[in-house]
């Protein structure tokens, strides 16, 4: 069951506005990379669903977060099928994530009062995502459907529109700037946000003050 009711999961995400998007097997490793965003101002976190067992290193993840990061929602990504985004709501998943949009997945967010961002690179997918009930839809892959611009562009006649977008998406502060100035909700990070080498020595104070760069050059306040 997820920590957070939806509004209030929406709510994280807005205001943290960078969601850090990761996965390894290796479980205490996995808890450091959390734990390094975390102390670096992160509140919102997708362990992606990308390797075999993965739903077995998000269980151990989450009792971890629910301890030692309580204000953290935690989502689960690459989610494809409503069987799998079942799983990791069973688990606690504060949210749902796909690269596309699927269908049955959104029903079942509903009928559980997780919010579910489905992967759209068109009006019509976003559109449709929007009628079937979907707050936050994430532009996937963002930049290759335009970037910042396309989203200024579907803010102009969809204003009420929350978007998510991921792809392109750096820890710098001219891109993170000029996603912020195109209005976008929050943006999903990924292995840019945790440098290899950064992650091989362990540095997870490197991490943290990353996030809390990236925090300030997209406008928000970390922690």
């Amino acid at each position: 069951m997820s920590k957070f009711k939806k509004i209030d999961t929406l709510s994280i995400i807005r205001g943290t506005g960078i969601v850090p998007v990761f996965y390894n097997k290796d479980i205490e490793l996995t808890k450091k990379v959390v734990k390094a965003c975390y102390d670096g101002g992160i509140r919102a976190f997708e362990f992606t669903n990308r390797g075999d067992g993965a739903h077995k290193v998000f269980e151990a993840l989450i009792s971890f977060v629910r301890a030692e990061c309580p204000e953290m929602a935690l989502g689960a990504g690459t989610i494809l099928d409503a069987p799998t985004a079942a799983l990791y709501i069973q688990m606690g998943a504060d949210f749902i994530v796909s690269p596309c949009l699927v269908e049955e997945v959104v029903p079942l967010c509903n009928r559980r009062g997780v919010p579910y961002s489905p992967g759209c690179g068109t009006v019509s997918e976003i559109v449709r995502a929007q009628e079937l009930g979907c707050d936050l839809v994430k532009v996937f892959p963002a930049g290759t459907v335009g970037g910042p611009a396309f989203v200024k562009n579907i803010l102009a006649p969809l204003p009420w529109a929350m978007i998510m977008c991921t792809g392109a998406v750096e820890p710098t502060q001219e891109n993170l700037s000029a996603w912020a100035k195109s209005g976008v909700t929050a943006v999903g990070m990924g292995s840019k946000l945790f440098p290899k080498e950064v992650i091989a020595e362990g540095n997870w104070p490197a991490v943290s003050e990353l996030c809390r760069k990236s925090l300030e050059w997209f406008g928000r306040q970390g922690q």
